[in-house]
């Protein structure tokens, strides 16, 4: 990181930097011509997909100036092999983040669904502007996340550490990035698949979208309508709240799934032997965590050592998966009742060690930071977090270091906040969510189906995943595979269209330790088919 960590410094270079976002006049009309390029498929080389194409797609920075400075998109397909006069055009496909790759999911997606239908779709992934494939690579710190980072509570008295980081953090991307970051919201991502659309050159597009993803898909549904044939939307964000509100909602959420994992370890004593109530094994998480603070452990074959901030790290995302639920148990009750702490290393490189820069976490905070005002006074937040913390303390002081960098984004955040999701022409569009899902709270989406009158929501009542299809579940599985058949929608009216059942707590066991798992998660990332993965993580 250059030497500009001091708050001064990112003051400075918030004063300095200048430039209009894309999406700061959301009710003004698309401009026909978006000036995108062309697509030259070529082989991926792929040797698990050998049918997938690649390309590169030249799009505006800044569709206000649809021939000036140009930027490429990376862009996969899986084509369609139907008849001609079967096939229903592409469907586009977006993960989350903000800024997570999506070129993963053609391959996986039409691989999870009946062939009948797969076989239908031209499958389309992509990487958001700046992120992963896409050129140019935004990278403001590459080791950022490396470990030791400070602790994340206030009480140790870190916060000045913070708020050097995190400011340094804004100022680095405002030195080599001023000219795209304003140009990296929804609305820009949302006409990049507009262009992505006029270059395949298809009059619709069918889209499936989880976690960000969601507000990816009602952005450009409210901004191309005509344009949308089918629309999916998977664990949704809602279309009015603010960041800031929604990182509050997530503390809240996360509470009471932390609080489950630990009412569901109690259940399990004879295995873990943390206590029998929820009490003792919260107890026991934090008793590993003052070990922590006092003797970090190694971190290897990630970069630098294990401490409360990556312990932290690791368990948040049992919110996400509660497959993850035995490894996080094994964590507790290996370093407490044998001192073995190799199942916390395998845990955090397996989970949360900080890979290769893919330029998600610019693209995070390019589109939070700037979509709305953000609070930019530290007393405020030290004040408003303090009251967070004092009924969710698991994840709030966690959540908020990794959001601190808007209070010194070099954009200032729109003060008429998001775009509104109003619904108007668009067709039907098919809604799922779980409802104890942390990530994005059960609240959107039921706002989400308030803004898109037309929609048919589809609640997982007690589920807990994040994106919660293709987890083996027929009766959510198999409404989607439906409405990609031929649109069918479930036939319930209201607010709720249609209740399915959540999926069975993990049976608990005692994860040992391997050496070959960590030589594992040494050389490659979890996978999409790994049932203890995470896709689409919104923080």
């Amino acid at each position: 990181m250059r030497k500009v960590l001091a708050l001064l410094s990112a003051a400075a270079a918030v004063v300095a930097f200048s430039g209009t976002s894309a999406g700061a006049a959301p009710g003004a009309a698309a401009p026909e011509d978006t000036g995108q390029g062309k697509l030259a498929w070529s082989s991926c080389a792929d040797p698990a997909t050998p049918a997938l194409q690649c390309a590169m797609l030249a799009v505006p920075v800044d569709y206000a100036d649809p021939h000036g400075r140009t930027i490429k998109i990376k862009v996969n397909r899986l084509p369609a092999t139907a008849p001609k006069n079967k096939q229903q055009g592409p469907i586009l496909l977006n993960p989350g983040g903000p800024g997570d790759s999506g070129l993963w999911m053609p391959a996986y997606i039409a691989g999870q669904i009946p062939k009948d239908v797969a076989s239908t779709y031209d499958w389309i992934g992509f990487d958001p502007r700046g992120t992963n494939g896409s050129e140019p690579h935004v990278t403001c710190d590459a080791h950022y996340f490396d470990g030791e980072r400070p602790d994340y509570q206030v009480s140790q008295g870190t916060s000045k550490a913070w708020l050097a980081k995190a400011a340094g953090y804004a100022a680095d991307c405002a030195a080599d990035w001023s000219w795209l970051l304003p140009h990296m919201t929804t609305v820009d991502s949302a006409r990049d698949m507009d262009s992505i659309r006029r270059a395949l050159g298809a009059p619709k597009i069918n889209f499936y979208g989880g976690s960000w993803g969601t507000s990816l898909g009602s952005t450009y549904g409210q901004l191309f309508p005509a344009r949308v044939r089918r629309m999916v939307l998977d664990s949704i964000v809602g279309p009015t709240i603010t960041w800031y509100d929604h990182n509050v909602l997530q503390d809240k959420e996360h509470q009471r799934r932390f609080d489950a994992f630990a009412a569901w370890t109690a259940k399990a004593d004879p295995v873990y032997h943390l206590g029998t109530d929820a009490a003792a094994v919260e107890k026991a998480y934090q008793q590993v965590e003052a070990g922590l603070r006092t003797a970090p452990v190694d971190a290897a074959p990630a970069p630098g050592r294990i401490g409360p901030a990556e312990f932290e790290d690791t368990f948040y995302g049992g919110g996400y998966n509660f497959l993850r639920w035995p490894r996080m148990a094994t964590v507790l009750s290996a370093y407490l009742t044998h001192h073995d702490t190799q199942p916390l290393n395998e845990a955090y490189n397996r989970y949360a060690a900080p890979g290769g820069d893919d330029g998600t976490f610019p693209a995070y905070n390019a589109a939070q930071c700037t979509e709305n005002a953000w609070p930019r006074d530290w007393d405020f937040w030290q004040k408003d977090q303090a009251k967070v913390n004092a009924s969710a303390p698991f994840y709030t002081y966690n959540n908020m270091w990794y959001n601190a960098a808007c209070m010194f984004w070099p954009h200032q955040g729109d003060p008429a906040g998001r775009m509104k999701i109003t619904g108007k022409g668009l067709p039907p569009v098919l809604l799922f969510q779980a409802t104890e899902d942390a990530a994005t709270p059960y609240e959107g989406a039921v706002a989400m189906r308030d803004a898109l009158p037309g929609s048919k929501l589809v609640v997982q009542n007690g589920g807990s995943f994040h994106e919660i299809l293709f987890h083996g579940n027929a009766c959510l599985d198999d409404t989607f595979t439906d409405y990609l058949r031929d649109g069918t929608l479930p036939k319930g009216h209201g607010r709720i269209a249609k209740t399915c059942a959540p999926e069975p707590d993990p049976a608990p066991a005692y994860v040992a330790s391997t050496p070959s798992l960590k030589a594992k998660a040494a050389a490659t990332p979890l996978a999409p088919t790994d049932p203890e993965a995470v896709r689409g993580v919104l923080r």
